[in-house]
């Protein structure tokens, strides 16, 4: 057969062959149809990456700037935080605007704000309630006229890094992760560094006032207290979920770093806590290989050298009078006890009304000072009783019930021990009554390190193996 060529057709077909039909459903040949460019797709996936680098970026410096700039530095560095005076962008901390503008850009990411957010509330019903509870006391403080930033950095931040975080890959959260290690471990160094030299770094201040004569440690996080605290918190991290450092000659020498300093930060209700959470786990461990558990010759091994070096250690710090400081805090913890008394003698002052809307703070100003409780109201839902209102305190406290609440959802249950210090540092000091960002600081810690484990990759689906090749499928094989 003899091929002609055809007029029009660069290749040419054979005398008698039928033109291809376009009709009836049939496809055209592949060298017929028409190229559909695809690229147009190309630009916003790269502004999507773009803007997921930038949002990335301005969390690692919040998360950074929490871990690093304290109310104390800040006021060290003339700028107006705590103190009166000054403009009121000085009034918030740098980690709530860095949030602040991450939160924004995540909202443009898909292109269609109002249905981001929709999609936040739907995913996070609770955090709803969270907001619809702090929009009460927002309310309040507008109408009485008094300074509403306190609430800003205190109970809004943190519902700001929860609802970036959630949205975040946690392919990409590696360098937020490695922020919160590393300045974690800087504040430990410095802290013992503060201890042992007897300089600080950054005056201690409570407000405008300096306070002198305190050997606790403070480093970057600005007081004694926070520091311990948020060092407790980690130490129950990397106790708990031993994947944040999978190497145990890395993870155990930083363990025990951390656990010691909470000695030089000088935390009791931190330091006991954590003990207490340690000692439970170390006991649990043991009456299970008790009941028969099983365990490596290694691991055993190392158990054992380990414990008899860190009672060498801990003997060694004793006989040397490193930690007497510390001791006798829970000899003499100079009036912190009384204060505590006082707190409570503080209520049967005001009537019901002040104690349900809130008293007059020039009122709760005098009597703190006439009781002897210039450093605060040692206890969180007492201290926003008097500022606040008992109505408003128990709106926000079923506020951060819900927010705790989603936040476990979502989280490792090694969450539970840093809730249980949480809760005993809210009921033993001033904490989150003042303005602060130490509830954020935990509730960072929580959101990176202690995410929800996914498995899904390591399960095999049972449909895949048996619907292979060969092998017939009926009733008898869902």
């Amino acid at each position: 057969m003899t091929l002609v060529p055809v007029k029009g057709h660069a290749g040419g077909l054979p005398v008698g062959t039928r033109q291809p039909r376009h009709g009836g459903g049939r496809l055209p040949p592949r060298w017929s149809q028409p190229h559909s460019p695809r690229m147009p797709h190309a630009p916003a996936v790269s502004a999507g990456v773009s803007l997921d680098g930038m949002i990335i970026a301005l969390m690692t410096l919040s998360v950074a700037s929490m871990l690093a700039l304290s109310s104390g530095m800040l006021t060290h560095w003339n700028v107006h935080y705590l103190t009166a005076g000054g403009n009121f962008y000085e009034k918030l901390h740098p980690a709530t605007y860095l949030a602040l503008m991450a939160f924004g850009l995540m909202l443009f990411r898909s292109g269609d704000p109002i249905g981001q957010i929709n999609k936040l509330f739907v995913e996070n019903k609770l955090i709803l309630v969270y907001l619809m509870c702090w929009s009460f006391l927002a309310v309040q403080m507008v109408v009485l006229d008094r300074p509403f930033t306190v609430i800003i950095d205190t109970f809004l931040l943190p519902v700001i890094l929860c609802l970036v975080i959630w949205q975040l890959p946690q392919s990409r959260m590696t360098p937020i992760i490695w922020a919160v290690h590393l300045l974690i471990l800087l504040n430990v160094v410095i802290g013992y560094y503060e201890y042992f030299s007897g300089h600080r770094l950054i005056p201690l201040t409570l407000g405008s006032v300096v306070v002198f004569g305190e050997w606790r440690s403070s480093a970057l996080l600005g007081h004694p207290l926070t520091a311990s605290g948020i060092v407790g918190a980690y130490v129950m991290a990397l106790a708990l979920r031993p994947s944040l450092i999978p190497p145990a000659v890395l993870r155990l020498p930083i363990l025990a770093l951390c656990l010691a300093s909470l000695m030089v930060f000088g935390g009791r209700t931190a330091l006991v806590t954590v003990l207490l959470v340690l000692g439970t786990i170390a006991a649990s461990r043991m009456l299970d290989l008790l009941r028969g558990g099983r365990t490596t010759l290694p691991a055993a091994i190392a158990t054992i050298c380990l414990l008899f070096a860190g009672a060498i250690v801990i003997f060694a710090a004793f006989d040397l009078g490193i930690f007497d400081k510390m001791l006798l805090r829970f000899s003499s913890d100079k009036g912190s006890a009384m204060a505590r008394i006082a707190t409570f003698n503080l209520l049967s002052h005001f009537d019901w009304h002040e104690l349900l809307l809130g008293p007059d703070p020039a009122r709760v100003n005098a009597l703190q000072a006439q009781l002897g409780l210039n450093y605060g109201i040692e206890n969180f839902w007492i201290s926003c009783a008097v500022q606040f209102g008992v109505l408003h305190t128990a709106m926000i406290t079923i506020g951060l019930v819900c927010l705790f609440a989603e936040i476990v959802r979502r989280s490792h249950r090694a969450v539970w021990a840093i809730i249980l210090l949480i809760f005993v540092i809210a009921a033993s000091s001033v904490s989150f009554s003042s303005k602060n960002i130490q509830l954020a600081q935990f509730v960072a810690l929580i959101v990176l390190l202690l995410p929800q484990e996914r498995a899904r990759a390591a399960q095999t689906p049972r449909r895949a193996v048996r619907s292979a090749p060969g092998r017939p499928q009926g009733v008898g094989h869902p």
